[in-house]
């Protein structure tokens, strides 16, 4: 099996679909001998920001001398960044070997109950770090927590980022049924670490770690991180907590250098490109566009930034541009590579009630070319655009698999 083998086979298993529901990777993980018993996890679920406070965890350990292993999702350029130990990316050759372990282990589930994608990278992960015999796991919730793959472990302490909302097809409609499935990272005695909460998503989570007998604390201020924004020093708050708790043999100045040395991509990153600055970030619903907004405020107060949009339909879109598109110069709509990309001109129309000077592309490729010379570009709205964009740009360095990204699927 070849890599680009390795990489169709998992795709292919996107046609499942989405299964919520613990069965299945308990008992895959079981036909893996239960690799998870074998290591330490700091579980992090949330709306958003819960793959920056695994990066800000991951740094302060990585920094403190400890092997880490990091589970996120979705990937931006390249499958292997879901699976990184030490911030290395899991190797092309391990991709092969542990897709032909998969596939083995597949047979024994019915035809008509196989795992799903996510289910099995989810197990994929677990084996990969308990081969690398990593100290501490970094493990990010997929879709809510109840019923997350990622929710048959135990954990050392179970994280929870801004709860806002999100997938309500999945998660339900209501802030508080949201943040019940995400309180399903909850277990028994295992301590809880929040940052703040709107009223209702707090006292949902307060009710389930009390019934868990979960001692439950709250990071209420801010830290100092490479990161930029409120929302990341909020972030970083989080992180430093459940360091200082957790992980008490680390000390506290350790704490401080690895929040400063953290590194999370397309998080209002910026990239200078000759006379040109390009800001991405991946804010894709209400609350991380409002987070974005505050940080092209806060960093770039006087300017206003052209503003490449491209979003997908099942997204809460027209929130997000009424956000964004007032603190425009000009906003250009794209379409995204995906089956649920929002039209354009769709987009464009919601965009015109906010910014005079709005327009439509045919493509990203066409976007990029509006937008050359405008001193100043924010790229935002969905992950498919973000991770094409920096493609494009070569932004993020060489792309070892270019035609396999899942934008491109």
């Amino acid at each position: 099996m070849t890599y680009s083998e390795a990489i169709d086979w998992l795709y292919e298993l996107r046609l499942l679909g989405s299964k919520l529901g613990l069965d299945n990777p308990r008992q895959l993980a079981a036909h893996a001998g239960n690799p998870h018993e074998r290591l330490r996890f700091i579980h992090v679920a949330g709306t958003n920001g819960k793959g920056s406070v695994c990066a800000m965890l991951e740094s302060i350990c990585r920094e403190a001398g400890l092997k880490t292993g990091l589970y996120t999702s979705p990937h931006l350029l390249s499958f292997r960044e879901r699976i990184q130990v030490n911030r290395r990316p899991v190797s092309q050759a391990e991709i092969v070997r542990l897709t032909e372990c998969l596939q083995a282990l597949l047979k024994k589930f019915p035809a008509d109950r196989l795992p799903t994608f996510f289910e099995v990278v989810t197990v994929m992960a677990l084996e990969h770090f308990a081969r690398e015999e990593v100290d501490i796991v970094l493990w990010e919730t997929g879709l809510g927590g109840r019923l997350d793959a990622t929710n048959i472990v135990t954990p050392l302490a179970s994280v929870i980022t801004p709860i806002d909302l999100d997938h309500q097809q999945y998660l339900g409609e209501t802030l508080e049924q949201i943040a019940a499935e995400k309180a399903g990272i909850i277990k028994p005695g295992i301590p809880v670490f929040s940052a703040r909460q709107e009223p209702t998503a707090s006292s949902v989570l307060e009710s389930h770690a009390f019934q868990a007998g979960a001692p439950m604390s709250v990071a209420s201020d801010e830290a100092n991180t490479r990161l930029s924004g409120r929302h990341q020093r909020q972030n970083a708050a989080l992180a430093k907590l459940v360091a200082r708790e957790v992980l008490s043999e680390i000390p506290a100045n350790v704490i401080e250098a690895g929040l400063a040395k953290v590194q999370w991509a397309a998080r209002a990153q910026c990239f200078q490109l000759g006379e040109q600055q390009v800001v991405i970030d991946a804010a894709h619903n209400p609350a991380s566009a409002e987070a974005f907004a505050d940080v092209l405020q806060e960093k770039y107060a006087d300017q206003r930034p052209t503003l490449l949009l491209g979003m997908l339909a099942d997204k809460n879109w027209d929130s997000i541009v009424a956000t964004l598109a007032p603190l425009a110069n000009r906003v250009v709509c794209v379409p995204v590579n995906s089956e649920r990309s929002l039209r354009p001109d769709e987009l464009a129309t919601a965009a015109r009630a906010h910014c005079a000077a709005v327009e439509c592309a045919g493509s990203i490729g066409a976007g990029l070319e509006s937008v050359k010379q405008d001193p100043l570009v924010a790229v935002t709205g969905s992950l498919y655009l973000i991770g094409e964009v920096m493609e494009s740009l070569n932004l993020a360095g060489a792309v070892d698999e270019p035609n396999l990204n899942e934008w491109k699927m």
